[in-house]
């Protein structure tokens, strides 16, 4: 095995210079969630001159895409998923560019080398991860539900696995009152900057009575006006985060409520907006256990523990359906945080094209090791099934006590 992974990490070498024009690519043309049209056409471009059926534009996204290299009849059908959105006024600072080409590069080596084996590798191009989530209509349709394990990459400080992550409700809340003069007739006014001001408030009490594990972060979108004007309308964004999904429901009904009471002592109007919501990930570790002795063979530097503070992500929703787990790549110093401007430099550095190869290598080891032991898939796909079902108890368990 060691001596076929030698020839496979060989076939991800040579094609170096294809990688790191596409990393390069991207990061000098970075483009907003849903908007990444050139980056899909260098992807696709490069995926098509190795043979890759394409279909463009799945689950009614046009920046969303499915790429297929299907060897013989039968045999694992492994997702290979990849982000290629900038952040605004930023660039590439989380290191999406990272992404495509390391899938690319793993594919890519698998196909040379693969013989009569059977196995389909598909590159799932999910589009938006910084904003709407590309993966919520995707898996809304199906489209990772036939797969028997998902996969991805990410750059980062150190080399780990995601062990976790935090499960998210994202909500506005509106508050509308009444303008009015706020020197002349402040009296006829109701201020709807008010209910804003005491919905923050309540946030902060909330925050000493909750578990550690618990993240509520909130933004004024909409103050008023002006400041001699009793606003009329003031707005909020929150992120309200838990370890598990079964918790969160709880907070999440306690932040509700902080908005409403808002609404009620400042006489003014709530709207409350749900926006985006994530669930924790699913972690099967046998998974990550594959992962991290492939980065190991691999050559990966700083490898480390999973972290203990995480965020959220979208690749949750995936890890829901089949198993799922992400590769983490050290290319930044430790400590360096994510969204900053160290990280547009770095991801496209010399740092960042050893990232793209050692990801290249760990995911391709591993998809190897599925094709090849059908036993340890099964064992994966046990465990997944262990552990979705013992969320679902949890979950059913709260909605019977509520």
């Amino acid at each position: 095995m060691l001596e076929e992974k030698s020839v496979l990490f060989k076939e991800v070498d040579s094609l170096s210079d294809v990688l790191i024009n596409v990393s390069d690519y991207i990061h000098d043309h970075p483009e907003l969630g849903n908007q990444e049209f050139k980056a899909v056409r260098k992807i696709i471009e490069t995926l098509e001159s190795y043979h890759f059926k394409i279909e463009r534009g799945v689950a009614g996204l046009e920046t969303a895409f499915i790429a297929t290299y299907k060897n013989g009849n039968g045999g694992p059908i492994i997702g290979l998923l990849c982000e290629y959105d900038a952040l605004k006024d930023l660039g590439h600072g989380c290191g999406h560019n990272l992404q495509s080409p390391s899938v690319i590069g793993a594919a890519v080596a698998l196909s040379k080398i693969l013989g009569d084996r059977p196995a389909t590798i598909q590159i799932i191009g999910t589009p938006a991860e910084e904003t709407t989530s590309g993966k919520i209509p995707m898996a809304r349709e199906g489209l990772f539900d036939h797969l028997d394990v998902a996969l991805m990459m990410h750059g980062g400080d150190r080399s780990t696995v995601d062990g976790r992550s935090l499960a998210v409700d994202n909500f506005e809340f509106e508050f509308n009152g009444k303008e009015a003069h706020a020197a002349v007739a402040p009296e006829q006014g109701i201020s709807a900057l008010d209910g804003v001001l005491m919905t923050f408030n309540g946030m902060e009490y909330l925050r000493e009575h909750v578990r550690s594990d618990v993240r509520i972060h909130g933004i004024i979108t909409d103050g008023g006006k002006a400041p001699n004007v009793v606003p009329k309308r003031a707005a909020a964004k929150f992120s309200v985060r838990a370890s598990d999904r079964n918790y969160l429901n709880q907070v999440v009904d306690r932040v509700l409520n902080v908005a409403r009471g808002a609404a009620l002592a400042t006489g003014t109007e709530l709207i409350i907006h749900q926006l985006k919501s994530l669930e924790n990930k699913l972690n099967v570790q046998s998974l990550n256990d594959l992962l991290l002795k492939n980065a190991r063979l691999s050559g990966a530097k700083n490898i480390t523990p999973p972290r203990e503070k995480t965020g959220s992500t979208d690749f949750s929703i995936v890890t829901h359906r089949v198993p799922g787990a992400c590769i983490r790549v050290s290319f930044v110093p430790f400590g360096t945080s994510n969204h900053t401007e160290e990280w547009v430099k770095a991801s496209k550095s010399k740092e960042g094209n050893e990232a793209i190869l050692t990801a290249a290598k760990t995911l391709s080891g591993t998809c190897l090791d599925l094709i090849n032991s059908p036993e340890l898939l099964g064992k994966i796909k046990a465990e997944f099934k262990t552990v979705k079902l013992a969320l679902e108890t949890n979950l059913e368990d709260y909605t019977a006590a509520n």
